[in-house]
């Protein structure tokens, strides 16, 4: 290998394949739990199979990748010539997945940066990126950390769900909020803080939902150069709109993705999930 410092990153990244194939990003799938069935992130589950036992109420949890996962990728790429390993990975407010990669980076035959970037979706795709951009440049483990940590300062994530129900399932926001926003009939916008989901406004119709989703990111780039991606979870023609429109506003736009999410953050979200990730370059 040319490149001695690899780049790991998980299946929650939802980076698109030519993307990881041309920057040779290695990615560690997490689990989906439908039923009696754990299934691999990508491989295993798609984004509608999801989506469709989902609206059946089929049970669903989702798992972190075993320490065994990261062991043997970690081997891999040191046998395959890589000297030093950055691994990026979700949230730790979200998943074990960063824990898992901890305990295999200690037993590694080479030396591996575990790095938790608060990040999910393409917030993290965008810091495996800038790491593997950096790495490609002949840059350390160390400067593609560093690389990862500053993208992710200037990276935000901002996203619409129709019901706070399944995140209220999967522990991530509070019962008295879920509850607070469905006796309402309230549709959250929410945001991305701190390696939190967060409320960020309150509104009443899903259609003023989507069009204040826009506003929002549209005045929180200003005239800045911008990455984006627009994720959505059984719901391509609104991600589809909105994507059009921030074509057209946003001025300082670069690359612009838009993609479905895969079935460990649908397990969270649910149908009708449309969110947006904006990251400065």
């Amino acid at each position: 290998m040319s490149r001695h410092v690899a780049i790991v990153t998980d299946s929650t990244a939802y980076l698109p394949q030519p993307a990881m194939e041309r920057h040779g990003i290695t990615s560690v799938p997490l689990t989906v739990v439908l039923g009696d069935q754990a299934l691999e992130e990508g491989t295993e589950i798609s984004a509608r199979s999801l989506a469709e036992a989902l609206q059946k109420r089929r049970s669903v949890t989702t798992s972190r990748p075993s320490p065994r996962q990261f062991a043997e990728t970690y081997r891999t790429l040191a046998e395959q010539g890589a000297d030093g390993i950055v691994s990026l990975h979700l949230s730790s407010e979200f998943s074990g997945t960063y824990d898992a990669a901890v305990l295999a980076a200690r037993e590694a035959p080479v030396p591996v940066e575990v790095v938790d970037t608060g990040m999910v979706a393409m917030a993290l795709g965008f810091c495996a990126l800038a790491a593997a951009e950096t790495a490609e440049s002949g840059g350390s483990a160390e400067d593609a950390v560093a690389a990862a940590r500053a993208r992710a300062e200037v990276t935000s994530a901002y996203f619409y769900v129709d019901t706070l129900d399944y995140l209220r399932r999967g522990g991530r926001i509070g019962a008295a909020q879920a509850l607070f926003g469905s006796a309402l009939a309230v549709k959250p916008l929410l945001q991305l803080h701190e390696g939190r989901i967060e409320s960020l406004e309150k509104v009443r119709t899903a259609s003023r939902a989507l069009a204040r989703l826009e506003e929002i990111v549209t005045e929180r780039t200003g005239r800045n150069p911008v990455d984006i991606a627009v994720h959505h979870l059984a719901a391509p023609e609104r991600a589809a709109t909105l994507a059009a429109r921030l074509r057209e506003r946003v001025t300082g736009l670069g690359e612009l993705h838009v993609s479905e999410v895969g079935a460990v953050i649908g397990a969270h979200t649910g149908p009708g999930l449309l969110g947006v990730v904006v990251s400065s370059r």
